[in-house]
């Protein structure tokens, strides 16, 4: 017979699936309640509404972490849908939607820490000759999740109105189909037939570099 989680941890689930089906503003009773806690004790645990979003946050991060070989498959977008497949992760994948549909700066730093383990899974397939090197991983890495995010937040089904999380995973399995085949032509075959376009742009790039003045012959 399974144990029930300590408090803290119900609080935490709780507030994955308020969040995740009302918004971030879902008061923080409705989470007490589903937790079967009292108010006074998600205060006693988190502190604020803050610091609980901080900890769903951090969950978020954690479960993605784990699963990052679902990255190759085709970006942040198809992980997320991966992760929904499994009932149990609907409710966190429904906050991350959730987190970034409201935007500020929260939503942006959990944005930046996608792109940041996306830049380190990048990396890794570079290793094994799975991913051609980039000229500025980074900078790569940022529009693979900001354009794998991006895709989910248009297609969301739920813009403002209470979220289906019954009914999440087969949306996401419906919309997993629909992108993986462009997905992976577009990064597996090239778009354009040939480089003009991206050697006039690194030339002009170049061109406009301030010289240095240490090298260009000046003198003090």
């Amino acid at each position: 017979m399974e144990s029930t989680p300590p408090a803290e941890e119900r609080i935490l689930q709780a507030a994955l699936r308020r969040f995740a089906v009302d918004g971030l503003s879902a008061p923080l009773r409705a989470v007490a309640q589903d937790a079967g806690v009292s108010a006074g004790l998600i205060i006693h645990h988190y502190g604020s509404r803050a610091h609980l979003l901080e900890a769903c946050d951090q969950r978020a991060l954690e479960v993605t972490r784990d699963s990052k070989e679902d990255v190759f498959a085709g970006g942040a977008g198809v992980m997320l849908a991966q992760l929904a497949a499994a009932e149990r992760y609907a409710p966190l994948v429904g906050y991350v939607l959730r987190r970034l549909q409201e935007g500020g700066p929260l939503a942006s730093q959990l944005v930046e820490h996608f792109a940041a383990q996306a830049q380190e899974y990048l990396a890794q397939g570079e290793e094994t000759g799975m991913i051609t090197p980039s000229r500025d991983p980074a900078a790569r890495a940022r529009v693979l999740t900001e354009m794998a995010l991006g895709s989910l937040l248009l297609q969301l089904p739920a813009q403002r109105a209470p979220l289906d999380l019954d009914g999440l995973p087969a949306w996401l399995h419906r919309y997993t189909e629909a992108i993986v085949l462009p997905t992976l032509e577009l990064y597996t075959v090239p778009l354009l037939r040939d480089s003009s376009l991206l050697d006039a742009y690194l030339a002009a790039r170049t061109d406009e570099e301030p010289s240095d003045p240490t090298t260009d012959g000046s003198t003090s």
